[in-house]
């Protein structure tokens, strides 16, 4: 009776132990974003070509599902108006000092910094029309072999919002308002945190 006790004991101890690892050390897990507070379309800034190049911008925490965390490899946008679908696959991201993104560690405990997003150097045109708009953010991680989608985020311009941002080097702010689940836009000149990151991009 008592050598079944101890079995059971340890066969319980092992079976804790296991999980415990499992757990903390072997579970791959994945990478999500909480619902950013704010998302910015608009210009970067007037190159010497005379054209306004377009940015995304969105802050946000990104977090590991796994307590050993997961490595994003790039991030990217799709964003779709309509029947148009554009991507911007220039990463780049930070506080006061940017990077260029390749690579970053996402714990458990989670990485909040400023996310910018740049068409590709081939200076593909693409203009902020009247419409709705769905904006896809995804990311590639080390270990998948197919970009995990991280969130998508529904925005509207009007008419006169676009007139006023082909007219302007102005962009369209959208604020994210947790009462109404929901996104309050308005224009305004770009803020100090949208900085020239088109030499990421040279």
């Amino acid at each position: 009776m008592v050598n079944s006790v101890s079995l059971a004991i340890a066969a319980l101890a092992l079976f804790i132990s296991s999980l415990t690892a499992w757990l903390t050390l072997l579970r791959p897990g994945t990478v999500r974003m909480t619902q950013p507070t704010i998302i910015y379309l608009g210009p970067d800034v007037r190159s010497a070509d005379g054209l306004v190049h377009p940015k995304v911008y969105l802050r946000a925490l990104l977090y590991s599902t796994a307590k050993r965390g997961c490595i994003v490899e790039n991030m990217f946008l799709r964003v779709h108006r309509g029947e148009t679908t554009q991507v911007f696959n220039v990463w780049v991201y930070g506080e006061e000092r940017l990077a260029r993104g390749s690579g970053l560690f996402i714990s458990d405990a989670g990485v909040v910094v400023n996310h910018h997003f740049l068409l590709p150097a081939d200076r593909t045109r693409f203009a902020f029309l009247p419409g709705s708009y769905v904006v896809d953010i995804l990311a590639t991680v080390v270990g998948r072999e197919i970009a995990l989608p991280l969130g998508s985020i529904q925005v509207a311009i009007s008419p006169e919002q676009s007139v006023e941002l082909a007219t302007t080097e102005n962009g369209i702010y959208f604020d994210w308002s947790p009462d109404t689940a929901s996104y309050h836009s308005h224009i305004e000149p770009p803020r100090g945190l949208l900085p020239n990151i088109q030499p990421f991009i040279s």
